[in-house]
């Protein structure tokens, strides 16, 4: 039993133990609690999909912003569209191709701006986006998805030069960004158009309700646990009996244990040293 005492085996027990602990502990409830949480965001998704659209006071008060519970729903918003403050999103990608996604704030009836997504458009050949149409003049209801704020890490404010055509054009799409650059005072979110809204262009797609792999990789992480336990204890029994699976008595020529073999090092190497 001496040799689960040896530095270098009380080293590897240190690790293989740290290694399982931290599996079952934390690497393995950390894919659980994604996963969770994937399943959490995906029945709010399903769920938004197929509610009945509601006024836009009703589920965001004044004051509100949207959040997880409140993202994606369906919202009735009458108002004019300020076709001068428009601002177009640059660098997007609409089902794996390029494009530009165009962001119009809205004044509703009761005085409050609005900034609404109406779509994308694809790009032309030098990759500036293709002439499109203007939102519809006058008072209009429109559908449209809850949407929360994109931020950009870099908070670049939104900008227009020659290469633009005098257009605005931002980096993401966010309400603070068109609020700064029209001057206008925009609720936070922004309301995505669905299909056949007045003043949709390309109507962007829902997004997919993937599980995704967190689950089986919490099972991972507990079957990688569970192997290097069973790894030491395999090796601490081969040392408890070197023969293997065969007693000592069983086989006199048997092997050499993994302890004896370093003991033997050892004193080989001390020889050396006299």
């Amino acid at each position: 039993m001496r040799f689960l005492l040896r530095p270098g085996w009380l080293a590897l027990t240190a690790v293989v133990f740290t290694f399982a602990i931290c599996c079952f502990t934390l690497l393995s409830p950390w894919q659980f609690s994604r996963n969770a949480e994937r399943e959490q965001q995906n029945s709010a998704l399903e769920t938004s999909f197929t509610a009945a659209p509601v006024p836009l006071a009703q589920l965001l008060p004044p004051g509100s912003v949207p959040g997880r519970y409140t993202e994606w729903h369906l919202v009735t918003v009458t108002g004019q569209y300020l076709a001068d403050k428009e601002v177009v999103a640059r660098l997007r990608t609409v089902q794996g191709e390029g494009a530009y996604e165009v962001l119009t704030p809205m004044r509703t009836t009761d005085g409050t701006v609005v900034l609404i997504d109406r779509g994308y458009v694809r790009l032309d050949s030098k990759s500036g986006a293709l002439p499109f149409a203007p939102p519809p003049a006058g008072t209009v209801q429109v559908t449209a998805r809850v949407r929360a704020d994109e931020t950009d890490p870099k908070n670049r404010d939104a900008f227009a030069d020659a290469s633009t055509g005098g257009r605005l054009q931002s980096y993401v799409v966010d309400s603070r960004v068109v609020a700064r650059a029209s001057g206008l005072d925009i609720r936070p979110g922004y309301f995505q158009l669905d299909v056949g809204q007045p003043g949709v262009l390309g109507a962007l797609p829902l997004p997919q309700t993937d599980s995704g792999p967190f689950l089986s990789y919490a099972l991972q992480w507990i079957a990688f646990g569970a192997m290097a336990l069973l790894g030491w204890l395999y090796f601490t029994v081969r040392e408890l009996k070197p023969g293997g699976a065969l007693d000592a008595s069983d086989d006199p020529a048997r092997r050499k244990s993994v302890a004896e073999i370093l003991a033997e090092d050892e004193l080989a190497e001390s020889g050396h040293q006299k």
